[in-house]
C-alpha cells in the first residue's frame, strides 16, 4: 500500500512538471502586468437590519452562525456632559458601580460568581457623549445573562465598599497625572481647545469624587440607562424572530424616562499662540492646530483628503517625509482630523522631539503647512490620498460588530442615509483645488496654537545649526502655563 502511493505521488508531481511550461505561458512576465478582477463591494444598508419592538425600542439585529455566541449591545445618549460641575467623575463612577456595585438581590461576589460561572463578560461603560451596556456570552445562555444585566441597570446596590475602592482607585491614578508629558500635554490642549468648563475639558478631582453619593449614581443611572434613551444591537447565533421575541419580554418593565438633550457646544475661541508648561524631559512633545469643522459640513470630503497627503498618511504624508525622514528630529510625526458632530471638532499636527530641535520641527511643519495653501497638490498625492480611503472602505464593514456600530451610531447622530452609500464617490470627487481650497481655510500658522510640555531653555534657544528658534513664532511671546495640581487642578504651588 505504501509503494501504490509513492507512485501515484510520483506520477502526480511528473505531470504537473510536464504542465509547468504550458501554465507559465499565461503567467505576465512581471507582476505589476498581473490583471486582477474589480473587487465589488455595496455597502449594507441599516434599514435591512433595524426593527422597532412595541414599546417604541430600536434594535438593529445580525446574525451569523460562525460561533455559538451572542453580542448585544445597548447604546444610550449622555455621559460625561450631564455632570454637575461639583460631581465631575460621576458618570464614569456610576457606570463602574453599576457594573462591581451588585443587586439588590445579589452581593458583588455573588454576582461574578454568577457571570463566571456563565462565562459570560459584561461591561458598562460611559464616554464624553454617549454610555453602553453590553453582553458578551454563549448563545445557551444569553437569556439569563440578560436577566443578569437588566437586574444591573434596574437594582443596583451601589455596594459601600465597592464603592470606598473605587475612590481609592481614582485618587491613585490622579497622583500620576503629572508623571508623563502626554496627559499634561492633552489637558492644556483640550481647556485651550474647549474651555476649562466645558465637558471636553473638565477632570475630576479629588473634592468631586469624594463628592458624589450613591444618591447621585442612582438619580444619573436612572436618568440615562432607561428605555427612551437607548438603541440596542445584537449579533451572533440567534434567529432574528426569537430574539425580538426575547427582547420583548426582557424590555416590557423598562420605565421609559427621557431622552437626553445633545450635548452643549463650547463657548470659548481658541486663542493663537506659543503656550508652554515647563518639565524637565529630555525630549519636547508638541500639538499644534486649531478647531476644525463639523461632519456635515461640505468641506469634509476635501479636508479629509488634505490631512491624509498633509500628516494622516504616515509615511507616505509630507510631514512624516519631511521632520522624520528628511531631517531626522522625530520618530513619529503627523497631522489628526476630528470632524465634530455636534459643533466643530479639531485639526492637530503633533510629534515628539529633543528639546534642541522642537523650534526646527515646529517651522517644518508650519512650511508644510503654507506649501499645501500656497500650491496644488500632485496628482501622485492626491491619488494615494484618495485610494487610501476608496480601497479600505469595505474594512469598516469586516465584522457584524463593526457594523452595527456605525449603525447604532449614525442613528443617534442623525447622519444621512446615503452616507456610506456615496462615500467612496464624494472622496473620489475631491480635486487638487478643493484640497488646497480647505487648505486655505484650516491651515494658516497664524490661527494656530502652539502647546508645548518639556524645558524650555533648549527649546526656546532652538537647533545647533540657527535654523529655528522659538523667538520666530508669534514675535517672541510664549504663555508659560502652571504645572497643575494633580488632586486639584489647580496651578500647583512651588
Amino acid at each position: 500500500m505504501k509503494n501504490t502511493i509513492t507512485i501515484l505521488a510520483l506520477a502526480a508531481a511528473v505531470a504537473g512538471i510536464a504542465a509547468a511550461p504550458a501554465a507559465a505561458q499565461t503567467l505576465p512576465k512581471r507582476p505589476e502586468e498581473i490583471k486582477y478582477k474589480p473587487l465589488t463591494f455595496n455597502p449594507p444598508k441599516a434599514a435591512d437590519y433595524r426593527h422597532v419592538l412595541s414599546n417604541g425600542i430600536v434594535v438593529y439585529l445580525a446574525p451569523s452562525k460562525e460561533l455559538p455566541l451572542v453580542d448585544l449591545t445597548m447604546t444610550f445618549k449622555g455621559g460625561d456632559y450631564l455632570e454637575p460641575a461639583d460631581r465631575v467623575g460621576l458618570s464614569g463612577m456610576t457606570a463602574e458601580m453599576l457594573r462591581t456595585g451588585g443587586t439588590e438581590g445579589l452581593a458583588p461576589n455573588e454576582l461574578d460568581e454568577k457571570l463566571d460561572f456563565l462565562a459570560t463578560d459584561i461591561k458598562i461603560a460611559t464616554r464624553e457623549t454617549v454610555s453602553s451596556a453590553s453582553i458578551d456570552c454563549l448563545k445557551s445562555n444569553f437569556d439569563e445573562s440578560l436577566k443578569l444585566l437588566m437586574d444591573m441597570l434596574l437594582r443596583p446596590r451601589f455596594d459601600e465598599g465597592k464603592m470606598k475602592i473605587a475612590v481609592d482607585d481614582a485618587l491613585e491614578q490622579m497622583k500620576q497625572r503629572n508623571d508623563d508629558a502626554d496627559p499634561i500635554l492633552s489637558r492644556e490642549w483640550n481647556i485651550a481647545m474647549y474651555g476649562e468648563n466645558h465637558f471636553e475639558a473638565r477632570m475630576e478631582t479629588e473634592a468631586s469624587i469624594r463628592a458624589i453619593t450613591k444618591d447621585d449614581m442612582k438619580a444619573f443611572a436612572s436618568r440615562v440607562f432607561n428605555a427612551n434613551n437607548v438603541i440596542v444591537s445584537v449579533s451572533g447565533d440567534f434567529e432574528p424572530k426569537d430574539m425580538l421575541a426575547k427582547l420583548e419580554a426582557a424590555f416590557a418593565a423598562w420605565p421609559k424616562g427621557e431622552r437626553m438633550a445633545d450635548p452643549p457646544a463650547p463657548t470659548v475661541a481658541v486663542k493663537p499662540g506659543v503656550y508652554h508648561v515647563e518639565k524637565q524631559i529630555p525630549q519636547g512633545k508638541v500639538y499644534i492646530g486649531r478647531r476644525s469643522l463639523q461632519r456635515d459640513d461640505p468641506d469634509y470630503f476635501a479636508a479629509l483628503v488634505m490631512n491624509e497627503i498633509l500628516g494622516g498618511g504616515g509615511f507616505t504624508s509630507r510631514i512624516m517625509k519631511t521632520v522624520r525622514s528628511d531631517e531626522g528630529l522625530a520618530y513619529s510625526a503627523g497631522s489628526k482630523l476630528d470632524a465634530g458632530v455636534y459643533y466643530p471638532g479639531e485639526f492637530r499636527a503633533g510629534f515628539q522631539s529633543k528639546n534642541e530641535t522642537v523650534a526646527l520641527a515646529i517651522k517644518l511643519i508650519n512650511g508644510e503647512f503654507t506649501r499645501m495653501r500656497d500650491a496644488e497638490v500632485s496628482p501622485e498625492e492626491l491619488e494615494v490620498a484618495k485610494k487610501s480611503f476608496i480601497e479600505t472602505f469595505p474594512r469598516a464593514f469586516e465584522s457584524k460588530d463593526a457594523m452595527l456600530r456605525i449603525f447604532v451610531g449614525d442613528e443617534w447622530t442623525g447622519r444621512d442615509a446615503s452616507y456610506w452609500q456615496t462615500y467612496r464617490d464624494n472622496v473620489s470627487k475631491v480635486s487638487a483645488a478643493d484640497v488646497q481650497r480647505v487648505a486655505k481655510r484650516m491651515l494658516d500658522p497664524k490661527e494656530m496654537a502652539i502647546f508645548i510640555v518639556g524645558d524650555w531653555g533648549p527649546i526656546s534657544q532652538g537647533d545647533a545649526t540657527k535654523r529655528a528658534k522659538m523667538a520666530d513664532f508669534f514675535d517672541d511671546k510664549a504663555e508659560h502655563l502652571p504645572m497643575r495640581d494633580p488632586m486639584t487642578m489647580q496651578p500647583a504651588k512651588n
